[in-house]
């Protein structure tokens, strides 16, 4: 079988944010359709962190869906994000990034290149290429 590279499956063009923005922006990311569970933080193009639904909702329990209440226009991004994130770089192969994620302390994992973030795979990215290698067989 032939070793296939993480850029393959990776999802590209990913959303960021920096350490400095409200939670507002964050909601309004999250309340985009397909999007992925977990942000990259960039701060001067280098990842320093990273946001997942979890740290989000734990956060702003109890804020509700209006944009107007104080959570979101006082807490920053830093305040929840879980700094120096694990990632893998753009030569990693979907084995390795998939052994990571198996052992399940991470649920996406960053993809550098250059140090810059260029893509993210999650754990439902590698189960989907599996289940097309499977319907391919």
């Amino acid at each position: 079988m032939k070793t296939r590279n993480i850029k393959e499956i990776m999802t590209k063009n990913v959303v960021c944010i920096t350490p400095d923005q409200f939670l507002i922006d964050v909601k309004h990311i999250y309340e985009k359709k397909d999007f992925h569970h977990h942000i990259p933080v960039v701060e001067n193009n280098k990842l320093v962190g990273m946001v997942s639904l979890v740290d989000f909702m734990y956060h702003i329990s109890g804020a509700g869906l209006s944009d107007n209440h104080e959570v979101y226009k006082t807490l920053k991004v830093k305040d929840i994000m879980s700094p120096n994130p694990y990632s893998v770089n753009t030569k990693a192969t979907i084995k390795d990034v998939a052994s990571v994620l198996k052992e399940g302390r991470f649920r996406a994992i960053p993809v550098l290149e250059d140090n810059k973030v260029v893509g993210i795979v999650s754990t439902a990215d590698i189960i989907q290429h599996f289940l097309e290698m499977a319907e391919s067989e």
